[in-house]
């Protein structure tokens, strides 16, 4: 239970601090903080929480990133359900909190796309499907492959949440326009419940395809060229 709690929370964070992010700072007038902004506060909740809780639960609150380690042979298959479970709970959890803040502001009438993952006339940037799909997918297996070989036992110590948030960090700099940036089927989920103006829950399913199978790829690759367990 400490292990699916550690995920319920981090994925909160991870959820709360990037999507909060970009709905409330993200075009403020004057201090926006932009995609760059945006794509910092992603990779600082991913960062943050690895340090607090991932001495818990190995700090995945991802479940591709969950998929990717056993493909990788690095997680056991029959802890996979309860993860990704606490990980989509804590997801729509920081989504609903984030729903209740924004409808407080003077003058609110819907939450708008509220940061949720589209493609088409749902990409930030008018990024057909095809782009959305093959950018997810390129961009979970590096960030699965980073993952695997920041943690790998004979990696440096104690270095590899940095190295795993600035690698979201860097996935989001590239893929905002895209896709708004998925590569995590949970966060994907919990703002496509509540997002406005489009059909956001009907392009779900492009955002677990697509990180799941670069998370599996990613983890074949890693057991095949750069494990030696």
């Amino acid at each position: 239970m400490k292990k699916l709690f550690a995920e319920f929370f981090g994925t909160f964070w991870l959820v709360f601090g990037g999507c909060g992010s970009a709905i409330f700072a993200a075009g403020f007038p004057e201090l926006g903080i932009g995609f760059v902004g945006v794509s910092l506060a992603f990779g600082l909740t991913v960062l943050t929480m690895a340090y607090a809780v991932g001495h818990v639960s190995g700090a995945h609150f991802n479940p591709a990133v969950s998929i990717g380690l056993w493909a990788g042979g690095k997680f056991p298959a029959k802890e996979l359900p309860g993860y990704i479970i606490a990980q989509l709970i804590g997801a729509i959890t920081a989504a609903t909190a984030l729903l209740f803040i924004v409808s407080g502001k003077s003058g609110f009438t819907d939450v708008g796309g509220f940061a949720a993952n589209g493609y088409d006339a749902l990409s930030p940037g008018g990024y057909s499907m095809t782009s959305a799909l093959l950018a997810e997918f390129l961009l979970t297996m590096f960030f699965l492959l980073i993952i695997l070989g920041s943690t790998y036992p004979k990696a440096p110590k104690g270095f590899a949440g940095i190295a795993i948030g600035l690698a979201l960090t860097l996935i989001h700099l590239i893929s905002i326009p895209i896709t708004n940036t998925s590569v995590n089927p949970a966060r994907s989920t919990s703002q496509a419940l509540f997002a406005q103006g489009g059909d956001y829950l009907g392009q779900l399913w492009l955002f677990w395809l697509a990180p799941i199978a670069g998370a599996i790829v990613a983890g074949f690759i890693h057991k095949a060229f750069f494990s030696k367990d």
